[in-house]
């Protein structure tokens, strides 16, 4: 591994470790979200405890984070692992993040922004399998962990080299989100997104 990819690993770690969520919510006058909520300081739990500016501001931020070092590195014309790993010491950033006591979010919008750079169709299709996994389920969580699942098959459709970098990637994802996986399995999980179907009403 070259000084140059080194140097963009702990770049990108660096960038991951500042922690939006956590930034705009001393910003905005808002409850710590590590503090609040589901305590993840994450865009979904600011969502909840701060409205949809401070949410999507988190959310812009987290992918710019992301896709910032693997844009670099990529036009750097790192290998394909070595991209995976910056895109990888990204969300490590942003899940243990060195400026906040390494309490840090999920790593969900810094991976798909980690992941822009790859290409653009490859992230409206990461968008639109998220997008229709929150609408049909009312889950952020599962669409995050399906997103993650079916990533590594569309990277291998698009662009077959980065597959085995978006795997490591997905894998992080999955592993930090054991926690929701076993509260969507017993039901406890909250709902982003309350879905009401239209009912017939009696006469």
């Amino acid at each position: 591994m070259t000084a140059i990819a080194v140097g963009m690993i702990i770049f990108a770690y660096l960038c991951g470790s500042i922690s939006s969520a956590i930034v705009i919510c001393k910003i905005a006058r808002l409850p710590d979200p590590r503090l609040s909520g589901s305590g993840n300081p994450g865009a979904t739990n600011v969502l909840r405890i701060g409205g949809r500016i401070a949410a999507i501001s988190v959310l812009l931020f987290d992918i710019i984070k992301g896709m910032l070092p693997v844009w670099l590195a990529y036009h750097l014309q790192l290998s394909s692992m070595s991209l995976g790993l910056v895109a990888i010491a990204a969300c490590l950033g942003h899940i243990y993040p060195v400026f906040f006591k390494f309490q840090g979010g999920k790593g969900v919008a810094t991976a798909l922004g980690a992941i822009a750079p790859i290409g653009l169709d490859l992230s409206l299709l990461l968008m639109g399998t998220w997008l229709l996994t929150v609408f049909l389920s009312g889950y952020a969580s599962l669409a995050a962990i399906l997103s993650a699942l079916v990533a590594p098959f569309y990277v291998w459709w698009f662009k077959p080299q980065f597959t085995f970098p978006v795997a490591m990637l997905s894998c992080l994802i999955l592993l930090r989100h054991h926690e929701n996986i076993q509260r969507l399995w017993r039901g406890d999980e909250k709902k982003l997104l309350k879905r009401r179907w239209f009912r017939l009403k009696k006469k």
